[in-house]
C-alpha cells in the first residue's frame, strides 16, 4: 500500500521513513522514492548510516545479553 509521497522526499520525510524502509515496509514506488532520495543527498545517506550503525549495535548488545555467562 503506497503512502502516497510526494515524488521528491524531503529530508524530513525520509527521517520519518527510515524504520519502516528498514523493516521493508513501504511498497515498490515508496521504497524507489526513498532511495531515490538518498542516492542525491550526502546528509541522508549520513544519517540512515548512523541509524544502521546504531541499530546493529543495539542488537549486538542485546544478543551478548543473552548469552550465558563464563564464570572464568
Amino acid at each position: 500500500m503506497s503512502l502516497v509521497l510526494p515524488r521528491h522526499l524531503t529530508c524530513r520525510e525520509l527521517v520519518e521513513l527510515v524504520t519502516r524502509y528498514t523493516e521493508g515496509g513501504l511498497d515498490d514506488d515508496d521504497r524507489a522514492r526513498f532511495e531515490e532520495h538518498l542516492a542525491t543527498c550526502g546528509a541522508c545517506v549520513t544519517y540512515y548510516d548512523q541509524m544502521r550503525q546504531t541499530t546493529g549495535a543495539v542488537c549486538a548488545l542485546d544478543h551478548d545479553h543473552d548469552a550465558p555467562i563464563d564464570p572464568q
